[in-house]
């Protein structure tokens, strides 16, 4: 009877082997454990990869630019200072000479001259984006208006309510100078778009845009005359009795002093020169 068993057992163990053994994984079939990226290291290796590994290092990146702006041609320069900052200096340059120019019947040569220098605090309040904001001073002005005035036939002027006609022998000229530099060092408040050192993932290349003013104070105006001039237009052709010397006539030179006060009056508002640029950047990296 046991060996009747055994037999028995023996038999339903040979059977059962091919079916276990089509239904047992192997340790050669089993899938692989896979493993999961976390996001900030997938950044990390695409940072490596790209080589910039999150933003550079303070003063590690230089930035130099060009552009045109409404004080002239531009120049800037900057540096990066942390993760919200760059520092940058400013530059600005035009002169420009117009001579034998018609105005009212006096010929005129005028001559303009910007030429400044400053530098500025640019803070990005989001330091992937380009919006900046930017305090700064100018420490260097020297932007002014120079012209030199000719009288000549039929030529007048007009100071406090009275019109003074060129004498013809011997004729009326002015001298100006509007100065818009009243202070020589100035606070400077711009706004803009573009980072000239990009945080993350940026080019080389920049195209910063820039708006907002330097307060300079009040325009200065200078007026000085020489030669004759009538009040009379008859006496004008022929130096008449009414033909004084504009430089040292008591009353033609106190006309000339209240008409320059109105002039200074009606710019007192304007306490700020505007500041409008824009141009192109390119930066490398000084260190790593």
């Amino acid at each position: 009877m046991r060996s009747n068993l055994l037999s028995l057992a023996l038999a339903l163990a040979a059977a059962a082997a091919p079916l276990m053994a089509q239904t047992t994984p192997s340790a050669t079939n089993l899938p692989l454990p896979q493993t999961t990226v976390p996001p900030q290291a997938q950044a990390v290796k695409q940072y490596r990869e790209r080589g910039k590994l999150g933003p550079p290092k303070p003063f590690s990146v230089v930035a130099v630019g060009g552009g045109i702006s409404i004080m002239g041609g531009n120049m800037q320069v900057a540096v990066n200072a942390n993760r919200y900052m760059n520092l940058r200096g400013t530059g600005n340059y035009f002169s420009y000479t117009v001579n034998n120019f018609s105005v009212s019947n006096f010929g005129l040569n005028a001559n303009l001259n910007f030429a400044t220098g400053g530098a500025s605090v640019d803070f990005y309040p989001f330091y992937s984006h380009g919006f900046r904001l930017s305090p700064g001073v100018l420490f260097y002005n020297q932007n002014q208006i120079t012209a030199n005035a000719v009288g000549t036939a039929g030529s007048d002027i007009s100071l406090n309510s009275t019109k003074y006609y060129s004498e013809t022998a011997n004729p009326l000229t002015l001298n100006a100078a509007l100065g818009l530099n009243t202070y020589k060092q100035a606070f400077t408040m711009t706004t803009g778009w573009g980072n000239m050192i990009p945080r993350y993932g940026g080019g080389h290349w920049s195209f910063p845009f820039e708006i907002g003013a330097a307060f300079t104070g009040v325009p200065t105006i200078n007026v000085a005359l020489t030669g004759f001039a009538c009040t009379s237009q008859a006496d004008a052709a022929t130096s008449g009795p009414s033909c004084v010397n504009m430089a040292t006539n008591a009353t033609a030179q106190s006309n000339l002093t209240t008409q320059v006060n109105k002039w200074k009056s009606d710019l007192n508002d304007l306490q700020a020169y505007p500041i409008l640029s824009f141009g192109v950047g390119y930066n490398f990296h000084i260190r790593r």
